[in-house]
């Protein structure tokens, strides 16, 4: 009975940290970011002198995407997502990719090769305007950037369509010389390697919190992630990332929002992922190319790729590039909390509110396990009745552990009781309750909404606590009407102090994950007044008394 106790103690424990960890990981204090602000203060007037390095600014936008790109490479150095805002019930629009002193977010994009201009130094473009906008009825908008050297044109055109976060990007070359010519496509992603430690222009924190990183999906590998950090740490050990592929696709990662190139597609071509860093390892880089091609003399090629800009909606991700919606991270569960998502974006299609479809979710789940809980408070029940027989026991053999341990075997034969019946269904339970954590913790549509009254976003902390107290009383009350989990009174004095743990713990949770927590608490109340009163008509005395 001790060690089924234990097992239970030490679960629950686990389960405690695993979303501590998973919330907390990520996060640093707040004197740290003073701190590494402070020290980056004292680099500002070292990185304004490169701050003109862009050169001519030219912006593209359409009804999603404000686009800023520099004459110089023609690189986006600047993109806010207009439909996004930066702040709760404020117009400013989300600022993802920027180009400022403190901190350095861009996507870059060129020609490499034998005669890639964007081999020895950045050519610089030229365009026909300096702001190209989608009008009303249009249905995109194109940016055209055209550049000459040595008999040789190029022209590089951005477009985005209406409604859309995904940029497409083409290079036309045509080879006027009469020799051929050697170069490759490359779209790469780069960006300051302590970017959790710095803030946007105006104050605002860049970081939104889980992991912030770069991932890629090649042919052979899915998804494959790598911090900043061990961007740096490859380059400077002499050993990038460099993976063939067909396809394929690179990404930097923040939370809810994600910065992708996708790599050509086109059948025949082969591409590479790659990965570097700059010389004093202040910057990471991810990135895919393609395999040199021979433009031959006086013909012409085409070189085309598209780049993803905004946040992680795993539906319209998924037509752009396969995999690319798996940059909604839900770790190793994520075979079972895609699902739950799916059923998640169901139910708000009817209700029309992501709280109460929470909640809802939240029932469907504990519904469907219900016979699992019955069965474990069952186990628990039997396990009651045989205490006093078990006691017996240890009286009788308690000096011969094999004696004791071969006559409770027996015990448990006899009475027909499985002595980790309370175990397995808890097993079971726990990977769908972390995977609706994950869910729940990525889900991009809880940013920004609201639910009732108080609580005006989902992907932060209720404003006034009030859902985290009530579940700490909820989680009182059920502790109250269990089966008392030990008779140590050091652990007995863990379990009492946990509703108080748990309540300035989840302090600090989005509001939808506390809600989710909330009902699942209030349905497991209810849940265990049914099984207790059905068990007592079978004579299973299971609620909770005090133990002589």
């Amino acid at each position: 009975m001790e060690q089924q106790r234990n097992i239970l103690f030490i679960l629950f424990l686990t389960l405690t940290l695993f979303i501590y960890w998973g919330w907390e990981r990520d996060k640093i204090t707040m004197e740290q970011q003073a701190q590494m602000h402070a020290q980056r203060i004292e680099q500002v007037a070292a990185a304004e002198s490169t701050k003109g390095s862009v050169g001519k600014l030219i912006t593209l936008s359409n009804d999603t995407l404000k686009l800023s790109i520099s004459s110089i490479g023609g690189d986006v150095v600047d993109a806010k997502l207009l439909k996004v805002m930066q702040e709760l019930n404020k117009d400013d629009p989300f600022h993802l990719l920027m180009n400022d002193p403190l901190f350095v977010y861009m996507s870059q994009s060129g020609l490499i090769g034998a005669n890639g201009p964007d081999s020895k130094a950045r050519p610089t473009y030229t365009s026909s305007a300096n702001s190209y906008e989608m009008k009303e009825g249009e249905d995109s908008v194109s940016a055209v950037l055209q550049f000459s050297q040595n008999g040789v044109d190029y022209t590089k055109t951005y477009t985005l369509k209406r409604g859309s976060y995904v940029v497409d990007v083409k290079y036309d070359v045509v080879n006027n010389t009469d020799k051929p010519l050697s170069m490759a496509f490359y779209g790469q992603l780069k960006q300051t390697v302590d970017a959790s430690l710095q803030e946007q222009p105006g104050g605002a924190m860049m970081v939104a919190g889980a992991y912030r990183g770069t991932a890629y999906s090649t042919a052979e590998t899915r998804y494959e992630k790598n911090t900043l950090q061990d961007l740096v740490d490859l380059s400077l050990e002499k050993a990038p990332i460099s993976v063939k592929t067909t396809g394929g696709w690179v990404a930097m990662i923040q939370h809810y929002f994600v910065s992708a190139w996708i790599g050509d597609n086109t059948e025949g071509v082969q591409n590479v992922v790659f990965s570097n860093a700059s010389k004093d390892g202040s910057e990471a880089i991810i990135g895919i190319r393609t395999e040199p091609t021979t433009i031959d003399a006086h013909s012409s090629h085409e070189f085309k790729s598209s780049m993803w800009v905004g946040p992680k909606s795993q539906d319209e991700m998924e037509k752009v590039a396969p995999n690319l919606d798996l940059t909604v991270d839900y770790g190793w569960l994520w075979f079972i909390s895609i699902p739950l998502f799916k059923i998640l974006e169901f139910i708000h299609s009817f209700v029309g509110n992501w709280g109460f479809s929470i909640i809802i979710l939240t029932l469907i789940v504990r519904g469907v396990l219900f016979p699992l809980t019955k069965s474990q408070y069952t186990s628990m029940a039997k396990m009651r009745l045989l205490a006093p027989k078990m006691q017996e026991l240890r009286e009788r053999f308690g000096d011969d552990r094999q004696k004791l341990g071969q006559e409770t075997m027996r015990l448990y034969k006899n009475e027909k009781v499985n002595p980790l019946g309370g175990c397995f269904p808890l097993l079971i339970q726990m990977p769908i309750f972390i995977a609706l954590y994950w869910t729940l913790m990525e889900s991009t549509e809880l940013r920004h909404a609201p639910f009732i009254l108080w609580i005006d976003d989902l992907s932060v902390h209720d404003p006034y606590f009030v859902t985290p107290i009530l579940y700490g009383i909820s989680m009182y009350f059920i502790q109250k009407m269990s089966p008392t989990p030990t008779t140590d009174p050091l652990q007995k004095k863990i379990f009492m102090a946990m509703p108080l743990v748990f309540t300035f713990m989840f302090c600090t949770f989005p509001a939808g994950l506390t809600v989710y927590w909330l009902i699942s608490n209030i349905f497991t109340i209810f849940q265990q007044v049914i099984i207790y009163r059905s068990l007592e008509k079978k004579g299973l005395h299971v609620k909770n008394v005090p133990t002589k």
